[in-house]
């Protein structure tokens, strides 16, 4: 049992990373045909580049943290609000400046965590 479930990891492991590798280029080929490159399509890079780290820390360690799916959903946040906000009015630009608050804020607290500044880790024993 053991055997097939590591095979079936690989399996849709690698249709993670095939998929991924294919909607980075099709994100490329359509900023290069656009002329254009927006924060919205360089959050969605960077969601992709979060999505194969994931896949990379998983078959290293066998496991995920929840940092990187925890970045991941952040980051979808932050694009889905800069993305609502273009539909809107001009003060659209409202909603990028709460995404980035969203994400600097996010990565402040990760940074935090796995410091001694707020004194989160574990003391050693004698």
């Amino acid at each position: 049992m053991e055997k097939f479930t590591k095979q079936l990891q690989f399996i849709l492991l690698s249709v993670i990373l095939i998929c991924t590798v294919i909607a980075v280029g099709i994100e490329i080929k359509a900023m290069f045909d656009n002329q254009t490159v927006t924060l919205a399509d360089l959050l969605l890079m960077f969601l992709y580049l979060e999505v194969l780290a994931m896949v990379r820390i998983f078959w290293d360690q066998q496991s995920i943290s929840i940092t990187l799916p925890l970045l991941i959903a952040i980051t979808a946040l932050a694009r889905f609000i800069i993305l609502q906000g273009k539909e809107m009015d001009p003060s659209g630009l409202v909603y990028e400046a709460v995404a980035i608050v969203l994400i600097a804020s996010a990565i402040v607290i990760l940074r935090l965590r796995h410091s001694d500044i707020l004194g989160l880790k574990p003391k050693k024993r004698k």
